[in-house]
């Protein structure tokens, strides 16, 4: 599975972004999908995950009530909307096909990875 995440950009703090996780060479809709993302100087952390069906949704503490992760397995993509942006959430934002249906918090239990997008949130 190739993934590849889109939809990044620069907004100013109390803006939106929705990005977007789409799987090309083969399917991902048996699978769990994360995304994460990494600052500058900063370990990548957890944002959010989704399983196989979009009946369990996992958030960060950080993002909870301003982010939302859906899936549409028709169109085998993972999106991402992003409301009341902080210049906090500044970093690069990659999506991660799991192992299993589910997913998790931990980035060791994903097994395809794609290029990320930067995401900028100007004060």
């Amino acid at each position: 599975v190739q993934l590849q995440a889109s939809g990044g950009g620069v907004v100013q703090a109390g803006g939106s972004l929705r990005l977007a996780c789409s799987a090309s060479r083969r399917t991902f809709t048996n699978n769990g999908v994360g995304w994460f993302r990494q600052a500058p100087g900063k370990e990548r952390e957890f944002v959010a995950n989704i399983n196989w069906n979009g009946g369990i949704k996992n958030y960060a503490d950080s993002v909870k009530g301003r982010f939302t992760i859906s899936r549409d397995n028709a169109r085998n993509t993972v999106f991402l909307q992003m409301n009341s942006l902080e210049p906090e959430d500044t970093a690069v934002y990659s999506c991660a096909a799991a192992y299993g249906a589910v997913g998790s918090t931990d980035a060791r239990l994903y097994k395809y990875w794609g290029q990320g997008t930067q995401v900028t949130v100007s004060s």
